[in-house]
């Protein structure tokens, strides 16, 4: 599968609605104790009580995605401009809608502009590694685009793990009918891993439909995403997979859009922003933790787990950025497990050192009960061998 491959940037489309703040929101400070609605996700992800302890400052997250557009007021002074990896020019209409909306969700700062207190993100804090992978949906030019923009996905990974970034967020889709990844993707994957990056991918936006295999979500290591509604119910369009990680406030969420502007959308996309955002957070406060502790953190740190602790709809549970943290404090005093000495089962090289160390220790035993034998009858007189007659 070549990429930028008509990446579909998985922002679903059911509801996309332009949002303007009402008059009497005129504070822009994160911390405004007033701003509830419609950031609903930042309350349901314990936001506040994960702040206390982090921001994200010092940990930068590669948004590889349609763009961002670092002019935005909410971003301003939060993004990196990092490579366009399409082979596509860029045209204001068509680049970095999607890209900036995830950005927003991830990093905001909540600055808006004139009396709108903007976005907050829920790592507000971390930096933004934009890298342009992907062309927008209705991009006419995403099919011919191709062939220039081959592999656009596994260059950023591997672009994105070798400037820096702890975490890397692919709001992405398999598009142009490809749904079964790529070798160069997977490498890629395993190859950001080693450099110590955390990934995380939405699942897909067609759970109601076909319901396919989503990549990048669907490579090993990757944290794949799906998405809940204000009352933790899984949305229909969220895929269902056996390789789901974690749910994460997919619907109603308000984010960036173009200049000053802002939209409330639906889709895994925004779900995964958040828990890339949510692992920004725990790398902040332990960066020590490589990318399997704080996977461990973020799945063993949810919500409304599942009775059997995972289903392919709900993954191990809504993702909380407050009790990832709490479980990464923990993996953090916990010796890890591996490190502890593992018992190997003999083979014919370790029985044939082991009953060579056998018969030595049968012989000096031997040679000691033959000296304490003798020395014992000399004291007493006689000798251990018949004397001369």
């Amino acid at each position: 599968m070549s990429s930028a491959r008509a990446l579909s940037a998985a922002l679903a489309v059911t509801v996309l609605t332009a949002f303007t703040w009402p008059a009497d929101s005129a504070d822009g400070s994160p911390d405004h104790p007033g701003r509830q609605e419609p950031q609903w996700a930042l309350t349901a992800l314990d936001a506040r009580e994960a702040w206390r302890t982090t921001r994200g400052a010092g940990v930068t997250v590669a948004v590889l995605d349609t763009g961002v557009d670092a002019s935005h007021p909410d971003l301003a002074g939060a993004v990196v401009e990092g490579p366009d990896l399409t082979g596509t020019a860029r045209r204001r209409s068509l680049w970095g809608r999607h890209g900036t909306a995830m950005a927003s969700v991830i990093a905001g700062r909540g600055h808006g502009g004139g009396r709108s207190p903007g976005v907050t993100g829920i790592a507000p804090a971390a930096t933004v590694l934009s890298v342009r992978v992907a062309l927008e949906n209705h991009d006419p030019r995403r099919g011919r685009g191709r062939e220039r923009g081959r592999d656009a996905l596994a260059r950023g990974i591997r672009y994105a793990a070798d400037h820096g970034a702890r975490v890397i967020s692919m709001s992405l889709g398999g598009g142009g009918g490809s749904w079964k990844g790529s070798a160069a993707e997977e490498r890629a994957v395993r190859y950001a891993l080693g450099r110590g990056a955390v990934l995380v991918a939405s699942s897909g936006n067609d759970g109601a439909g076909p319901n396919r295999r989503n990549f990048p979500a669907a490579y090993p290591g990757v944290i794949a995403v799906g998405a809940v509604d204000e009352r933790m119910r899984v949305t229909s369009f969220s895929n269902r997979q056996d390789y789901l990680s974690v749910v994460a406030p997919g619907s109603g969420i308000l984010t960036a859009d173009g200049p000053d502007s802002y939209v409330v959308g639906d889709g895994t996309s925004s779900a995964a922003a958040l828990v890339a955002g949510v692992a920004a957070l725990v790398r902040a406060a332990f960066p020590e933790l490589g990318p399997a502790e704080v996977r461990r953190a973020v799945e063993r740190g949810t919500v409304h787990a599942p009775a059997d602790g995972h289903d392919p709809a709900y993954g191990h549970g809504v993702v909380n950025a407050a009790r990832a943290l709490e479980e990464a404090a923990g993996i953090r005093r916990r010796p890890l497990r591996a490190s502890a000495p593992r018992w190997t089962p003999p083979g014919p090289l370790v029985d044939a050192v082991l009953s060579r160390r056998a018969v030595c220790v049968l012989l000096v035993l031997l040679v000691l009960a033959l000296t304490v034998h003798r020395l014992t009858r000399r004291r007493s007189g006689t000798s251990g061998f018949p004397g001369p007659r």
